[in-house]
C-alpha cells in the first residue's frame, strides 16, 4: 500500500471501525474454525462492541488516509489482541503495530512480551515466530468451546 501508515491512540470515534475490523477478523479467521453454535453465539453476543467499549480507549491504533485499519491491545507485559482488516493484510500494518506494543512493553520494564494464538493459525504463528516469539505453552481453548488448542507464545525483549 503507497498511503503511510500512522500511529495514535484510539479515539472515541474509532468505535465503530474497531468493531467492523473484528468482525472482519472473525469471518476471515475464526469463523470456518468454530462450530456453528460458536458462530451463532458470537454474533448473538456483540462482542466485538462489548470488547471495544471495555477496551478500546486504550488501543493503539493504525491509520491510512485517516482510517483505522488496525490496533493492538495490551496490558503489562500480554498483548491481548491484534487485528487488521483483511483488506490491510501483509502491508506492514501488524508488525508497526507489535513493533509498538513491544516497545513499550519494554519500556515499562517488562523482560518479555507474551500472547496467544491458536494452533490451527498458522499465518499468526508464522508472523510471531518471525519475531522471535517461542511456545512456552498449550492449553485447550475455553473461549470457543470448538475443540480448538491455544499456542502461548513468549519472546524476550531487550
Amino acid at each position: 500500500m503507497s498511503q503511510s501508515l500512522q500511529l495514535r491512540p484510539a479515539l472515541p470515534t474509532d468505535s465503530a471501525a474497531l468493531v467492523a475490523i473484528l468482525h472482519d477478523t472473525f469471518d476471515s479467521t475464526w469463523r470456518p474454525q468454530i462450530t456453528p453454535a460458536a458462530v451463532a453465539a458470537y454474533r448473538q453476543g456483540s462482542r466485538p462492541a462489548a470488547y471495544v467499549a471495555v477496551r478500546g480507549h486504550i488501543f493503539q491504533v493504525a491509520t491510512r488516509a485517516g482510517a483505522v485499519v488496525g490496533f493492538v491491545d495490551w496490558q503489562d507485559d500480554f498483548v491481548h489482541a491484534l487485528h487488521v482488516h483483511s483488506a490491510h493484510a501483509r502491508s506492514g500494518v501488524g508488525t508497526a503495530l507489535m513493533d509498538r506494543a513491544e516497545g513499550e512493553i519494554a519500556r515499562e520494564g517488562f523482560p518479555a512480551a507474551r500472547l496467544e494464538t491458536d494452533t490451527f493459525n498458522t499465518r499468526s504463528q508464522a508472523f510471531y515466530a518471525a519475531r522471535g516469539y517461542v511456545e512456552t505453552g498449550r492449553y485447550p481453548d475455553k473461549e470457543w468451546n470448538s475443540g480448538l488448542t491455544t499456542l502461548l507464545l513468549e519472546k524476550r525483549l531487550g
